[in-house]
């Protein structure tokens, strides 16, 4: 499926590390912002490559560190990735694999050990107004610390274009859309929205929740036009990112799932993302959807568009079944899907 929230991105060799468990730890106790931010600004790094930067969160002691997509990019013309840890170390590191899909990439930082990894949180047990701190280095500031709350859940973004340096934006906002630096546009589904400040430089850095844990990976901030944040920030859930990273970590690269349409927001105030064409043989035609079929819900999800439908797939993988509701002639039908793999 084609066709979300727009939002903006913030902003050699291969070393085999030994994968860690990326599972959600056990809810501590909520301690004070300086508490919560001490505890973990030691696992959230900065990055420089080529003329750019972004942040990153430390997944292993021995250096695995998960960032965006779009912050590995800077180095996609042969410029050196080097890390600077909270402890003011600094070290080189390569990309270990990246993912355009879900603007998420792994790096392997070079000949360190006895780094803090930090604590992975569960995102689906947010709701919309716990606390959470952005940490990250906006503006090449390390450790910055920003407050804030979960303002909305399962917002849909896109992210990435050809468009100059800045941010990008929601679905009817205009097309003053600008993006810190250049990479594949992809749309983002699930994503949580934060009033915490996220700036240029804070891509790839620690959404964290009252406990200590890191529950999102900060990556777009909507700006209506104006050069910083006016307080609407976007991070992808950290039960997806654990995803991504696992596969990334073992593989290199990651499997995703396809419906097989292609989809367009429906006319006339209908909320829902209205099928265009539906490719032989694919998931859907297997399903009995056809071309016109109006889908309205996945699972128990509501589908306001056609890029709420192509986020909220991605979050699947290949051989998972999900439920689709879709209006056909007026009337409301149901069909399981089992979702194939995508290989284009």
């Amino acid at each position: 499926v084609t066709g979300a929230f727009a939002a903006s991105a913030f902003g050699g060799d291969r070393t085999v590390a030994s994968s860690p468990v990326l599972s959600p730890v056990a809810d501590s106790g909520a301690g004070t912002v300086a508490s919560v931010a001490q505890a973990v600004q030691p696992s959230v790094v900065s990055i420089q490559a080529g003329n750019g930067g972004g942040s990153g969160v430390v997944l292993s002691a021995d250096g695995l560190i998960l960032t965006n997509n779009h912050v590995a990019a800077l180095a996609s013309g042969g410029a050196e990735i080097t890390v600077r840890f909270n402890d003011g170390r600094t070290a080189k590191a390569t990309v270990k694999g990246t993912d355009p899909a879900t603007d998420l990439a792994v790096l392997q930082a070079s000949g360190v050990s006895g780094l803090t990894a930090a604590s992975l949180g569960d995102s689906d047990r947010l709701k919309v107004g716990d606390s959470v701190l952005a940490i990250g280095s906006p503006l090449g500031l390390a450790g910055s610390v920003t407050a804030g709350i979960v303002s909305a859940l399962n917002r849909t973004v896109n992210v990435g274009g050809e468009e100059p340096p800045g941010q990008q934006f929601p679905p009817g906002w205009g097309r003053e859309r600008r993006q810190e630096q250049p990479s594949e546009p992809t749309t983002i589904g699930g994503a949580i929205q934060t009033d915490a400040a996220i700036n240029h430089g804070n891509s790839g850095g620690a959404l964290v929740n009252a406990s200590g844990q890191v529950v999102g990976i900060n990556t777009a901030i909507a700006t209506a036009g104006s050069e910083g944040n006016i307080g609407v920030g976007f991070a992808i859930p950290i039960n997806t990112a654990k995803k991504v990273a696992d596969q990334l970590i073992k593989n290199g690269d990651v499997r995703h799932a396809q419906l097989g349409v292609t989809v367009q927001d429906s006319t006339g105030g209908t909320a829902g993302a209205l099928v265009g064409s539906v490719a032989e043989g694919s998931a859907a035609a297997k399903a009995g959807l056809r071309q016109g079929d109006l889908i309205t819900k996945i699972d128990d999800r509501p589908i306001d568009a056609s890029d709420t439908l192509v986020g909220m797939i991605r979050g699947f993988g290949p051989g998972q079944q999900i439920t689709i509701t879709y209006v056909r002639d007026g009337q409301t039908h149901t069909a399981k899907v089992t979702l194939a793999e995508k290989t284009e």
